[in-house]
């Protein structure tokens, strides 16, 4: 067939050639008399891409007859709205109308693919009421941007599930109770929903495997939503080995457009039934879901940082609810989210059993303790490794990122600031003067304003630090670092030091011969509800990382609740203190809050507008970062829901009268 002319492919005319094809093409669309409206549910109730509160809603569209197959709900569309083309869903569709005029017709339907289905809208409404948010901005998170050449191809079938091995799964779930009923109760279709605190040394991707392949032996589909891309690519391998090739897609953000869309697409066709993501793929449009899992919910990760704002694990425990579906809520410590689950008796709990939570032997070293040579680890700690090394490599943790970003005097202690712009001062390298972390300026000829003594000291020193006295420590050794954008994602079984940051600790084959925590003082000193709980959170996270029999040192304040429950591996009774103290102190999850931010002004105007709920607390206004104001309102958690419809009101108010915006962040996961 002879290709078309040019002026029938604009793409391959000029740049101004093209704009008047294309201006000419739209002139003969409107000079076309407009169709009749579709035989049958001629209107369209359509969610427009608008975020302003207070148009949360649906408007009514006809649907001409030219569009009647392809304008079905969850299809993208555009329509005419304000005076100007917007992009909206089709929500439904529907014989009449409530509105008594002339309904304005669809512009065009941008694809006919279903790619919203009714129970991700259905969720993105109850995650804007619950968020003081608008369905639109969840829908941004929900559903991927469109790549039409990915659109035109099918999505190819998934192979047959090999036969479940109910055996296999029980094995590896050993030392761990009652996962034997957990994973027959999958296998029968049926929705138990379990908060599960893994033991150390546990390869948590398989187990997920074996709980996904309990309920894919059921029929049903599976939702997995892990912290980051390290952690994707674990549970990928694992579902891999246990369900075979092709049984699943994994959504994450760095996926690109066009595969993220294609393994969207996947699952919003039914060809993919299994799910393995990072935050956004908690949307997933999984077929006839049966479980969804959450792993480490407490990680921050989990929060998306985007209005509405909504959590991971909030996300997914809404899908169960409202699908019937199980629930599985993982990691290696519980998050007192995780115990108020228990407590209310919406979960089940699913523990390691007292010889597996001994699997690695803890000790905590005092920090005052005889040092080795070079002054950064106790002697104690510095056998621990030296002995290790003798079977495979060691992993220490330290909480700092880079050489030395804090100096003090070496005399008086007073922090070293820098004579330009008074910011702290650090040092990059072994053989780099001080300078100042903010401005940059040097500071060689340093001397302390309170005393004058030049001498300078660290009082905390980073990875790349420790690396470098642990290098001097142990030559001959392989000394490496994980950390910021250089982070390993697996390291062998061979004899070497990992220096790592929190959250950056490499998987090493076979498990760590010891793990070694530094600086523990410095993750318990954050000002913020969350450091105990999120301080043991990455210890776990670190020492479980230890092969069976592996050692685990801490160096801190041996009498420490959170380094003693370290020790004793059980985060399930430190969850139930740190929730008797919130639940005492009126904070979440036995209350709601919600924060108000914003300027001065904006704040004030919209605590006059907020018609809180009868009890509620207004804590502030305080001042924040950048000028900005912030105010906390507290109820108890059985007025959560009329909060949350307050605050939505206010957002309303706010946006149709144009009045300055604030930021609205219920139950956020720092304070």
């Amino acid at each position: 067939m002879a290709d078309p002319p040019p002026e029938a492919q604009p793409e391959l005319l000029p740049g101004l050639a093209r704009a008047e094809v294309k201006a000419a093409r739209a002139r003969a669309a409107r000079s076309r008399p407009p169709a009749g409206p579709a035989a049958v549910d001629p209107v369209a109730r359509v969610l427009v891409d608008v975020p302003l509160a207070h148009l949360d809603r649906t408007f009514d569209y006809s649907v001409p007859s030219t569009m009647a197959d392809d304008a079905r709900p969850g299809a993208r569309v555009k329509v005419r709205f304000a005076g100007q083309d917007v992009d909206g869903f089709v929500l439904a569709r529907a014989a009449t109308s409530d509105h008594d005029g002339r309904l304005a017709p669809l512009r065009r339907v941008v694809s006919p693919e279903p790619v919203l289905a009714a129970q991700v809208a259905a969720l993105a409404g109850e995650l804007a009421s619950r968020y003081a948010g608008t369905r639109s901005d969840v829908l941004r998170l929900a559903v991927p941007a469109r790549h039409a050449t990915t659109e035109k191809r099918p999505s190819p079938p998934a192979p047959d599930l090999p036969p479940y091995d109910a055996g296999a799964a029980e094995s590896a779930w050993a030392g761990h109770e009652p996962a034997a009923a957990f994973l027959r109760h999958l296998a029968e279709g049926g929705s138990p929903r379990a908060v599960w605190t893994a033991a150390p040394a546990t390869d948590w991707p398989l187990l997920l495997a074996h709980a996904t392949a309990a309920t894919r032996a059921s029929g049903r589909g599976v939702l997995v939503c892990v912290p980051d891309r390290k952690d994707v690519a674990r549970v990928d391998a694992a579902l891999t080995a246990v369900l075979g090739p092709d049984q699943h897609v994994t959504l994450t953000a760095d996926a690109g457009p066009a595969r993220r869309y294609a393994d969207f697409l996947a699952v919003s066709r039914g060809a993919r039934r299994v799910v393995v993501g990072t935050r956004a793929a908690a949307f997933a449009p999984v077929h006839d879901l049966g479980l969804v899992v959450v792993w480490d919910d407490g990680d921050d990760l989990h929060a998306e940082p985007r209005a509405p704002y909504p959590h991971t694990r909030d996300t997914l425990l809404l899908r169960a609810e409202r699908e019937g579906a199980a629930a599985l809520v993982g990691g290696f410590v519980r998050t007192v989210e995780g115990e108020y689950l228990l407590r209310t008796g919406w979960a089940r709990e699913l523990a390691a059993t007292r010889e597996a939570r001994r699997r690695v032997g803890v000790t905590v070293v005092g920090e005052s303790d005889t040092r080795a040579r070079g002054g950064r680890v106790p002697h104690d700690v510095h056998v621990v490794v030296r002995d290790a090394l003798g079977s495979g490599p060691v992993l220490v943790q330290t909480p700092r990122l880079g050489y030395v970003n804090a100096l003090a005097c070496e005399r008086c202690r007073t922090p070293a600031r820098c004579a330009a712009c008074r910011g702290p001062l650090g040092l990059t390298g072994a053989t780099t003067p001080p300078a100042c972390r903010w401005c940059g300026t040097a500071a060689e000829g340093w001397a302390c304003a309170e005393c004058g003594h030049r001498g300078l000291r660290a009082p905390v020193l980073g990875d790349a630090r420790t690396a470098e006295e642990l290098g001097r420590a142990f030559p001959g050794t392989p000394v490496r670092t994980s950390s910021g954008d250089r982070v390993l994602a697996t390291v062998g079984d061979t004899p070497e030091i990992v220096v790592a940051t929190p959250g950056a600790e490499p998987v090493a084959t076979g498990g760590y011969a010891a793990v070694v925590l530094l600086d523990t003082w410095l993750l318990l000193s954050r000002i913020d509800l969350r450091a105990e709980e999120e301080a043991l959170r990455r210890w776990a996270g670190a020492a479980a990382l230890a092969r069976l029999g592996g050692r685990v040192v801490a160096v801190g304040d041996p009498a420490h609740p959170a380094l003693q429950a370290l020790v004793r591996w059980d985060p399930a009774g430190f969850a139930a203190r740190e929730t008797a103290e919130r639940m005492a102190a009126h904070l979440p999850p036995a209350s709601r809050l919600a924060t108000i931010t914003g300027d001065p002004g904006a704040v004030d105007d919209a605590l006059t507008l907020l018609v809180a709920p009868a009890g509620a607390e207004v804590l502030g206004p305080v001042d924040v970062a950048d000028g900005e104001s912030r105010v906390v309102v507290r109820v108890p958690r059985a007025q959560g829901a009329g909060l949350s419809a307050a605050l939505r009101e206010l957002q309303r108010l706010r946006s149709s009268r144009k009045l300055q915006a604030v930021r609205i962040q219920v139950d956020p996961p720092t304070l």
